[in-house]
C-alpha cells in the first residue's frame, strides 16, 4: 500500500537550517497568546461582563489547558509539525485530518490578512505619506523573509517580539499591583472597584459565559508551541515545557492583567477600546511618561508577532496537508533549510488576496466573511483534539499507555466535558448577534470542505492511499502478518 509523500517533516525537519532552542519554544508559547486580543479586546469583555470578566478568562483558560494537555500527550508520543492534523489522521481518519487541517490553514490566512491590515494602519499613522495598503504589503513581505530563511530565524524574531510583550505585561502587573493597593504615588486603594459598581457580576452569569465565547479565541495560538516543538533540538522536552506551563502563563498574563484593569478603574468607566485600549488607559493612570506612545509601539509589536507566527503556522499546516495528499503536490516543496517555501508563498498570496479585497472592495463584505468564517475554527480544533486523544488511548495497549511520557487526566471524562462546553459556547454564540454571524459563516466554509472531501478521497484511493485511521491500518497490517506466520 502506497503512502503520501513524506518529506521527513516530523522531528528533524529543521535539519540544515538550525533548530529551535527551548528559549524559542517558551517565547513562541507566550507570543501565540499575547496579542491585540489581550491589549485591546479585553476592554470589550470587561465592558459587557463587569469585574466577572476575570471568571470568563479563567473558564476559557481551563478549556485551553485541557486541550493543550491532550495535545501534549499525543505530541510527546510522536512529535509532528502537522500537530493535531497528524493526530486526527492517526486516530480518526483522513476525513478528520483533511477537515481540521484545511480549516486551520484558512483561519491563519484570515489572521495574517487581519494583522497586516491593522499593522498597516498603525504604520500609516506614524508615516502618513505612505498609504495603508502599501504598509500592509510591506509587512507581509518582511515576515515572509523571516520565515523563508529558516525555522531558527523565525524563532529568533519571535523570541524578541514576544519578549517586548512579556516585559510590558510584567511591568503592568507589578506597577498595577502597587497602584490598586495605594502603594504607588498619588494612588489610593481601589480594590473595592471589584464590587462597588453594581456588584462583582453586574450582568449575571450568562454574561460571563458569553464572555467565554469571546475570550477563548484570545487564547487560540498556544498550539503553535507544540507544532514548533517538533522542529526543536529536543522535541519531547519542548512539548512537555509548553503544555505544562501554559496554564500559569494564562493565569498570570490574561487573568492577572484583567484583574489589574477592573480594580484600577471602575468597569463602567472604562473608555471604549476603539478610542483607547484598556492597557494604555491604565498605564496612563500610573503617570508613566509617554504611556500612550509606548502602548502603541507594544500593540504594533503584538500585531507583527502574530503576523510572524501566522505565516509559520499556515505554511506548516499547508505543507503537512500536501504531504498527506490533501493539498496539491507542489505545496510540499521545501528549501534546503527544509522551510516549506511553496506553502509559505501560497499562504501569503491567500492573505494578500483578502487584504486587497479589504482595500479595493470593502463594501463587498469579502474581508468580513473571511474574518467571520474562521470564527469556530478554535472550537473545532479543540473538539478534534479531544476526540483524537480519546480514541488514541482506546487503541493503545496497556504497556503503551504506561509508557506515555506526558499523560492527560481522567480520559475520557475530561474529553467529554470539553466537548460539552464547546457545544455550549456555540449555542451561546448563536444567541448573540455578533456570534451568530461567526457560527453561520464558519458552517458555510465547513460545508464547502465536506462537499469536496468525496472527490479528494476518490483521488487518494485511486492512488492506493488508505484514508482510514492510521492506527487501524497498522493494527490490520499486524493482524495480517500474524495470520501469515
Amino acid at each position: 500500500m502506497s503512502e503520501p509523500h513524506n518529506s521527513g517533516a516530523d522531528t528533524d525537519n529543521a535539519a540544515g537550517g538550525g533548530k529551535l532552542r527551548n528559549r524559542h519554544i517558551t517565547m513562541i508559547t507566550l507570543g501565540g497568546i499575547i496579542g491585540a486580543s489581550l491589549f485591546v479586546g479585553s476592554g470589550n469583555v470587561i465592558r459587557s461582563t463587569g469585574p466577572a470578566a476575570i471568571l470568563s478568562y479563567l473558564i476559557g483558560g481551563l478549556l485551553v489547558f485541557l486541550a493543550m494537555r491532550m495535545l501534549g500527550e499525543m505530541s510527546a508520543r510522536r512529535p509532528a509539525v502537522g500537530s493535531f492534523m497528524e493526530y486526527a489522521n492517526e486516530s480518526l481518519g483522513g476525513w478528520a485530518a483533511y477537515l481540521v487541517g484545511w480549516l486551520y490553514w484558512y483561519f491563519w490566512v484570515g489572521v495574517i490578512a487581519y494583522e497586516a491590515v491593522v499593522g498597516g494602519g498603525i504604520m500609516s499613522g506614524w508615516f502618513p505619506a505612505i498609504p495603508t495598503w502599501l504598509w500592509s504589503l510591506l509587512l507581509v513581505i518582511v515576515f515572509i523573509g523571516t520565515n523563508v530563511l529558516s525555522v531558527r530565524v523565525f524563532g529568533e524574531v519571535e523570541f524578541w517580539l514576544a519578549s517586548i510583550k512579556v516585559i510590558t505585561i510584567v511591568v503592568f502587573l507589578i506597577v498595577g499591583a502597587l497602584f490598586v493597593f495605594g502603594a504607588w504615588p498619588n494612588a489610593t486603594n481601589s480594590v473595592s472597584n471589584l464590587w462597588d459598581h453594581g456588584g462583582f457580576m453586574p450582568m449575571g452569569f450568562s454574561a460571563v459565559m458569553i464572555g467565554v465565547a469571546t475570550v477563548i479565541f484570545s487564547y487560540f495560538g498556544t498550539e503553535i508551541a507544540v507544532m514548533a516543538s517538533a522542529e526543536s533540538v529536543d522535541p519531547a522536552r519542548g512539548i512537555n515545557q509548553a503544555t505544562r506551563t501554559v496554564i500559569w502563563r494564562i493565569m498570570l498574563f490574561f487573568v492577572g492583567g484583567v484583574l489589574i484593569i477592573v480594580t484600577a478603574v471602575p468597569w463602567d468607566e472604562l473608555p471604549d477600546p476603539d478610542t483607547i485600549a484598556p492597557f494604555a488607559h491604565v498605564y496612563g493612570l500610573f503617570g508613566l511618561p509617554g504611556a500612550s506612545a509606548i502602548m502603541t509601539v507594544v500593540l504594533f509589536t503584538a500585531v507583527i508577532s502574530v503576523l510572524n507566527s501566522g505565516l509559520y503556522s499556515a505554511s506548516r499546516m499547508f505543507a503537512s496537508l500536501a504531504d498527506k495528499g490533501y493539498a496539491p503536490a507542489l505545496i510540499r516543496k521545501r528549501s534546503k533549510t527544509n522551510v516549506p517555501v511553496a506553502a509559505l508563498i501560497a499562504s501569503s498570496l491567500g492573505a494578500l488576496a483578502a487584504v486587497v479585497a479589504n482595500f479595493t472592495v470593502p463594501a463587498s463584505g469579502i474581508f468580513d466573511f473571511i474574518m467571520n468564517s474562521g470564527g469556530l475554527v478554535a472550537l473545532f480544533v479543540y473538539v478534534f483534539i479531544a476526540l483524537a486523544q480519546w480514541r488514541m488511548r482506546l487503541k493503545l495497549s496497556p504497556a503503551e499507555r504506561e509508557a506515555l511520557t506526558l499523560k492527560s487526566w481522567l480520559t475520557p471524562i475530561l474529553n467529554i466535558f470539553l466537548i460539552i462546553v464547546v457545544i455550549g459556547v456555540v449555542v451561546i454564540m448563536l444567541l448573540s448577534e455578533d456570534g451568530r454571524a461567526q457560527v453561520w459563516t464558519s458552517l458555510v466554509a465547513t460545508a464547502v470542505l465536506f462537499a469536496v472531501w468525496p472527490l479528494v478521497k476518490r483521488r487518494l484511493n485511486a492512488r492506493g492511499i488508505d484514508t482510514s485511521p492510521a492506527m487501524d491500518q497498522r493494527a490490520a497490517a499486524a493482524a495480517e502478518e500474524s495470520a501469515a506466520s
